[in-house]
């Protein structure tokens, strides 16, 4: 591993002059589990990198029905899978982050590593995507929000621009009867990469069992994860039975395009993308049929 240069801010001002600083020679390291393998391997090989982790706002989790949820982007995975307010009010996301390697990984792994770190096949990104995160970018020109679909450009790959820093995620608060869920599909039992990755977050009416909102994403099938924007489309306003799931999860197989590898076939992998959406779309709805908030 080469020689690099490590600064340790305790502000996001700090970190932002730092990071601006020194552009492109630059990088901001959170829980690390990426960038240290990363530099070692030598596929990426900064001059200097920014330790992000003693700064207070990138570990709040804050919670309320009233403004939503502020997820600092250093949060780390264990951390966001033991918040009660997560487990119950965001499960699926929570299920994500809890299928991020091992428990000592997670220990350090952190939500906004995985989705700076450019993969498609991230378990975050899916599950963010499901439920409208946004991201608040902090740089030298100010800040911006992007929407998490937007957030990834291409493999290894995204928005941010030399001096930004993702500092959280905004996510609303779960209306009345909404709920989410996530699923992968990997060959081992555990601490694998997804083959295929589904997140699925739903709004239902009780009264007729009809979809007021819906949001399907897929990670693992393209260069980037896809937010499946028909496939969602399809189900609002519908009733929420076998016909509306089938059509929903062959929408969402027709916008998959997902390449032959060691680990599965392209055609393999569109099955699963479609095995996964109805059962994902069918977890989200019993969860939402009990959540009686608001």
């Amino acid at each position: 591993m080469h020689a690099i240069n490590y600064e340790s801010p305790k502000t996001i001002a700090e970190a932002v002059k730092l990071l601006a600083a020194h552009g492109e020679k630059a990088r901001p390291l959170s829980g690390g589990t990426d960038l240290i393998i990363q530099l070692r391997a030598g596929t990426r090989r900064p001059e200097f990198v920014v330790d992000v982790k003693q700064i207070p706002e990138l570990h709040r989790i804050s919670f309320s029905l009233q403004h939503g949820l502020h997820l600092g982007a250093a949060v780390s995975c264990i951390e966001l899978h033991e918040n009660a307010d997560m487990r119950r009010y965001y499960p699926g996301l929570t299920e994500a982050a809890h299928l991020i390697g091992s428990l000592q990984i997670q220990s350090r792994a952190s939500v906004g590593g995985n989705l700076c770190n450019g993969s498609p096949a991230g378990d975050a990104t899916p599950a963010l995507i499901a439920l409208g995160a946004k991201a608040r970018v902090v740089g030298p020109n100010g800040e911006r929000i992007v929407p998490v679909e937007t957030f990834i450009t291409g493999p290894g790959r995204t928005v941010l621009q030399p001096g930004e820093l993702l500092v959280e995620f905004l996510i609303d608060a779960p209306a009345k009867h909404s709920s989410d869920a996530y699923l992968r599909f990997i060959p081992r039992n555990e601490m694998d990469i997804a083959v295929v990755g589904v997140g699925g977050a739903l709004t239902l009416d009780l009264d007729d069992d009809r979809v007021v909102d819906a949001r399907i994403a897929l990670g693992a099938v393209g260069p980037t994860p896809i937010f499946a924007a028909e496939a969602s489309k399809s189900l609002i306003g519908k009733k929420f039975d076998a016909a509306a799931i089938e059509n929903a999860a062959r929408l969402a197989t027709s916008v998959a395009t997902p390449i032959d590898d060691m680990r599965g076939t392209a055609e393999y992998r569109r099955h699963i993308v479609g095995v996964l959406t109805s059962r994902v779309l069918t977890i989200a709805a019993e969860r939402a049929r009990h959540n009686e908030q608001r």
